[in-house]
Formats: structure tokens, sequence, C-alpha cells
């Protein structure tokens, strides 16, 4: 049986892809296993400063196997609820990686694969990629934070539109929207997404990781609530390494090294953001 994720490096960039070509990528309970296990290693590992993600066989995505989920009507609401969780608990693990995390998009990116790709912290898309909430075409409700990730960026109107209609949606028109950062011709998502991920990976490991949280949290703050947390993520950034060598290498107009400071902590001794 062949690996439901595949990986491989790219310098600092750690590449993740769904490898389901023939269920045009669709998710499975192997494949939340690997992909939480791959993000846990990855945030250990000093030598990795972003992950890319995306799909073999030229689909991101197709979301929830209708077959399988068709047999859970069979089951216990308490066991329909367990299984669901455990898509639920990889979009939190996507979501809250530490290092970013950049969705490469090609092909279909439906249901909870629209949820997968938009838990991660920015998204390249092809322009003829196709993206879609068609849960209702088959009697079901969204799932995997759609609504949610969804209504950071367009109004209650044109979310109701698109998960009642189930129309699917181009990534050019997501990136009007603003929920695409780049978009690449068909078949380059994934070289544009290595670009973006190689700029930021060699960021300050630390400070990324406060940013991301900072970002997360923007959303549902209130201005005091967010200053507050900037302000405590500031006075801590002052303190670290990092900050001493980027002012450093501001001040003396040369690039600055983070790579020295990266070290492999185990994550119940991450700080905590």
């Amino acid at each position: 049986m062949s690996e439901v994720l595949l990986q491989r490096r790219e310098g600092a960039v750690l590449v993740l892809s769904n490898n389901n070509p023939a269920a045009r990528n669709a998710l499975s309970p192997a494949f939340y296993a690997a992909l939480t296990e791959a993000l846990a290693q990855a945030e250990a590992d000093p030598t990795v400063g972003a992950i890319v993600l995306t799909g073999e066989g030229g689909h991101f995505c197709a979301g929830g196997d209708l077959r399988q989920l068709a047999k859970r009507r069979e089951l216990p609401v308490e066991e329909r609820r367990a299984k669901l969780e455990g898509l639920h608990n990889l979009i939190r693990t996507v979501r809250d990686c530490r290092k970013p995390v950049i969705a490469a998009v090609e092909g279909a990116a439906a249901g909870a694969g629209l949820s997968l790709a938009l838990a991660c912290d920015m998204v390249v898309a092809a322009k003829n990629a196709v993206f879609s909430v068609a849960y209702v075409k088959v009697g079901l409700t969204p799932d995997g934070g759609a609504t949610a990730f969804l209504a950071e960026f367009v109004s209650r109107q044109v979310l109701t539109e698109l998960c009642l209609t189930g129309e699917r949606i181009a990534g050019e028109r997501l990136h009007a929207l603003g929920a695409v950062n780049r978009l690449a011709e068909p078949g380059q998502a994934l070289v544009q997404a290595l670009a973006l991920a190689g700029q930021v990976a060699v960021g300050p490991e630390r400070a990324m990781a406060r940013i991301k949280a900072l970002c997360r949290h923007a959303y549902g703050h209130t201005l005091e609530d967010q200053l507050e947390l900037e302000a405590q993520y500031m006075v801590q950034s002052q303190a670290t390494e990092e900050s001493r060598e980027g002012i450093a290498a501001f001040l003396e107009k040369r690039t600055a090294d983070f790579a020295p400071l990266r070290s492999a902590r185990p994550a119940d001794q991450q700080e905590n953001l």
C-alpha cells in the first residue's frame, strides 16, 4: 500500500503531499494521522523553516470520501461525532502549527479540502483551480471550519450564497475576494508556493510563531484585546537573540542570519503563545 502522505525537502522548506490521486486526494483517518505526525516533527526540526501542503495527481483535495460518509448513518451519533473530530483536530493542528504552512492548490479543493487549504497561513492557487463548499448538493452541511474561514473575507450574503448553491469558485475569484495570496499559471502553484515558503523560511522562528498567533486572534479580538496581546509579544520579543540579530543587521546594513538561533525543542518546552 502506498504512503498516504509524501514528504520531501526543498532546502529549509518541507513539502507534504496528499497521495491519494485515484480519489482526487479524498481525506482519510490515515491521512489525518500522517499529516499530524509530520507537522509535529516539522515543529521540532530546527532545519525546517516553512511547510508547503499540496496534493498529487493534479488535485489538492476532493474533501471527504462520500462512500465512507454514507456508512456513518448506521453509527450511533457519538461515534459519528468522534470520527468528525478527527478532521476537526487536523484543522486545528494545521492552523496552530508554529511554523508557516502554505497551501499549493491545483485542481479541486472541495468540501473539507477547501477547509484544509484555508486553514493554512497562506494559499497559492492556480488560476483554474476550483474551490467549492458543495455539501448542500449531497444533503450535508459544512464542516472543517469552512464557514469560519470563509467568513473572514466575505460578507454573510456571499457566504450564504456559496454554501446554499454549492457553486464552484475559481481560483481567480478567491484571489479577488482575498482568500488566495498568489495566483499561478496552471501547473505552477507548487513552484510559486515554494518560492513564497523559501522567502519566509529564513525568518526568525520565535517571532514568526508570535506573528502567526497575532494574525489568528486578530479576527476575534476587540482592539483592546489585540493591543494587549501585541504588547505581551513585543516585550517578549525585545529580549530575544532574534531581535538582537535583526536590529544589529539592520543597523549594520547586512542581511540578518537567524538560522544559528533555531533550536530543536520538545513541544512541551516551547514558549507559550
